[in-house]
């Protein structure tokens, strides 16, 4: 018996009124259901064809505009329609912002039930483009194709790509020539790689075949203007390594650190790799409020290094520090929340999960003449007990920067049972930040909270909030 074929339905002249979660924007069908869509920004008038069907949502995509909003700019890069890597980049920065703060606002209030102060302003980003210190791109030898190009009759005879994979296609890579996230010689770099192996008959990788040579490449520009580069291989060919690594040190000079490594992996997670310095230092520095951070190929340092700095003053700010506090910084990471408010604090006590992490946390510490901080690696809500505290002293503050997915349960309660004066939340989701504050409500009132766009063209947003005790 073969399957039951799915039902579209097409829903005419329907007024966009909201943006939603994870970038989508909202509609209401005749019915009353949601209708999450892609394709449109608050305000557009369009007609609708659904995809999924659930019991309470649709999701569609509009496939007609009968007029078009007012919040509408134009996207300027020419891959956006294709690429979903800047998704609200047809919407004007001042209504990204506006959306951006009305997410958190109502995750604190509908998920948390918390009673808010009034709430300060969400920051906007001064750079709304090329604020990536950070990119990561893949190669491909069969590139994902348009359907103009897929109905044409023209042979295509180069498919190699570089470039960002397309969502929902783990083995096609759109090919970028152009990405505006981050600032040049960015663009200059991928392309005269992509184009250096075309011409030398260096294989692009094949993620289904699991063949190729060219895999991946990782660039960080730091705010220092230094300049590392990863080059990913699937597999050694020293010729032609040697030639390409040799070609990018003479065409650009200005690169700091070059490495690579070599992968034959299913996977092209460098985390558990060697990587392998060809030229220069191995690692990049990046600066703020003249602290030093040592930048390793493996390094988390916060990809818009300027918005960081404005999300930590505002961290730093809302502890209120004297210099008489023991702090806490959990999931501290490589310690740069923990080591920009050393100065303010008589000791800062960090723990995260990642032993590397904390290696560079240490290091970074003694670069910058750093006494007062303590670095210590293991799972939060393992090392967050009753020993620990008894060793290194009951906080007078905590700064907590968790992952998306929020605290463990019992590190909330370990919190609670142990009082500080003080919390700081920082977090990158206001829906789970949201559920941890609904956890600490009977003894602890929200003084402070707000939000910091860190990822301008996107909905991602961060959220600070300050508790103190009742």
């Amino acid at each position: 018996m073969g399957r039951k074929k799915k039902k579209n339905y097409i829903f005419e002249e329907v007024e966009v009124i909201d943006a939603g979660a994870r970038g989508k924007t909202v509609a209401k069908a005749p019915d009353g259901r949601v209708i999450f869509l892609t394709n449109t920004v608050p305000g557009d008038v369009v007609d609708i064809r659904t995809g999924k069907k659930r019991k309470a949502y649709f999701e569609g995509t509009a496939i007609k505009f009968h007029k078009k909003s007012d919040k509408r700019t134009d996207p300027v890069c020419d891959h956006f329609e294709h690429c979903g890597g800047c998704k609200w980049q047809h919407m004007g920065y001042e209504h990204q912002l506006f959306y951006k703060q009305k997410e958190v606002t109502n995750n604190l209030i509908r998920i948390g039930h918390l009673d808010l102060p009034e709430v300060t302003p969400i920051l906007g980003c001064k750079e709304q483009y090329n604020y990536r210190n950070k990119m990561e791109f893949s190669f491909s030898s069969s590139r994902w194709l348009t359907f103009e190009e897929i109905n044409s009759e023209e042979e295509i005879d180069n498919k190699n790509a570089c470039g960002f994979h397309i969502s929902g296609m783990w083995d096609k890579i759109l090919d970028v020539y152009k990405c505006h996230l981050q600032e040049e010689p960015s663009n200059a770099i991928r392309n005269f790689i992509k184009e250096f192996g075309i011409k030398n008959d260096i294989p692009f990788f094949n993620p289904r075949e699991q063949n190729g040579m060219l895999r991946t490449l990782m660039l960080r520009i730091a705010s220092t203007g230094e300049i590392m580069l990863v080059i990913q291989f699937y597999k050694e060919d020293v010729e032609k390594r040697t030639l390409l690594m040799d070609a990018i040190m003479e065409a650009f000079p200005q690169i700091t650190s070059l490495q690579y490594v070599i992968n034959g992996k299913a996977n092209d997670t460098i985390y558990d790799q060697d990587i392998i310095l060809y030229s220069g230092r191995d690692h990049i520095f990046e600066e703020m409020e003249g602290l030093k951070f040592k930048i390793g190929p493996k390094s988390f340092y916060q990809t818009n290094s300027e918005q960081a700095y404005e999300l930590y003053k505002i961290t730093r700010d809302f502890a209120g520090l004297t210099g008489n506090e023991l702090v806490y910084d959990l999931y501290t990471g490589t310690g740069t929340i923990a080591q920009f408010v050393a100065k303010k604090a008589k000791k800062v006590i960090g723990v995260e999960a990642v032993p590397d992490a904390i290696k560079d946390a240490k290091l970074n510490a003694s670069v910058n003449n750093i006494e007062n901080t303590e670095f210590f690696a293991g799972d939060m809500k393992d090392v967050f007990n009753d020993t620990f505290i008894n060793t290194h002293g009951r906080p007078d503050v905590i700064i907590t920067d968790p992952p998306r997915d929020g605290m463990h349960k019992n590190v909330v309660s370990k919190i609670l049972e142990i009082a500080p004066k003080k919390i700081v939340y920082v977090s990158c989701n206001s829906a789970t930040q949201a559920r941890d504050l609904a956890l600490m409500k009977e003894q602890y009132k929200i003084t402070k909270t707000q939000a910091v766009d860190m990822f301008p063209q996107t909905h991602h947003v961060e959220n600070v909030v300050l508790l103190e005790k009742l």
